[in-house]
């Protein structure tokens, strides 16, 4: 019932919900149009489809580069890892243009292939906290999409009134704004307070739209209290999600498992990789 707009940072409510004219503030989104080109995209593409893609969950198919990991015993080892591919290397670093990128070191990247005549989907979830670290990183390609965000949160949110579709701005708290149920009392000269609304987390559903090429990386609240989802009627042709994910505080420089997470590192950055 919103829509993430990526100009403002605002999830603002769509035109025929009950939230139309009502926003609030989506932190922890940054998505970038055309990070690659329709040349490059077709060339990556190609060279994944060399590769075999495994059967996965909900019928989706994926190619895996990463270390081999048991999310439920919390282990992790290097198994038959052998690095990303090779055509990974020129996008890795091209992330480092991007502002939320800086210092961003891909341990892991997950091809995942969504056609509509499998019912491909994934439903709302959270990646893994123990081993990935705050950013997720997913280059959307072959065709659009949507991503969806939900919160399972006791918590409220606060709604502003949106004013001018083309600048989005929020009406700060308490702000005086002439509206329409004062108009219709004929008090044209009176301006009335229209209040902040507070609506629970669980009633809120906010999409964020996924142009070809597009790159988007979930950060902060996004990642952390924010669950994502791609529903079966968001897959309208064939479509690619390559993600890349970093390890966390406990696998990075200072943590309990630091050499375990530079040797991952160093087979990752190696860019010699075939799908494990």
């Amino acid at each position: 019932n919103f829509t993430y707009c990526p100009a403002t940072g605002l999830a603002k409510g769509n035109e025929h919900s009950e939230f139309a004219g009502w926003a609030f503030p989506f932190p922890g989104v940054f998505l970038t149009e055309e990070f690659i080109s329709e040349d490059e995209e077709s060339e990556i593409v190609e060279l994944m489809d060399q590769d075999d893609w495994k059967p996965s969950q909900s019928g989706r198919k994926k190619q895996d580069y990463g270390p081999k990991v048991n999310f439920k015993k919390q282990r992790l080892k290097a198994g038959s890892f052998t690095g990303l591919p090779s055509f990974s290397k020129k996008i890795v670093a091209q992330m480092t243009a991007c502002s939320v990128l800086g210092g961003f070191l891909p341990v892991e990247q997950c091809n995942l292939d969504y056609m509509p005549e499998r019912g491909s989907a994934i439903d709302p979830h959270f990646d893994d906290w123990w081993l990935w670290g705050e950013r997720l990183v997913s280059l959307n390609l072959l065709s659009k999409t949507v991503l969806s965000m939900s919160c399972d949160s006791e918590d409220s949110i606060q709604l502003f009134p949106s004013f001018g579709k083309e600048n989005g701005e929020l009406s700060p708290p308490g702000s005086f704004t002439q509206t329409s149920a004062c108009k219709n009392s004929g008090e044209e000269g009176i301006n009335c307070i229209l209040s902040p609304r507070l609506v629970p987390s669980k009633e809120v559903t906010v999409a964020i739209h996924l142009p070809q090429r597009s790159l988007v990386v979930l950060y902060g609240d996004a990642r952390y209290k924010w669950k994502h989802a791609i529903y079966r009627k968001h897959i309208e042709h064939r479509r690619i999600c390559v993600t890349f994910r970093e390890l966390s505080a406990e696998f990075s420089t200072g943590g309990r498992h630091e050499e375990l997470g530079k040797e991952l590192l160093e087979i990752a950055l190696s860019f010699e990789g075939r799908p494990v």
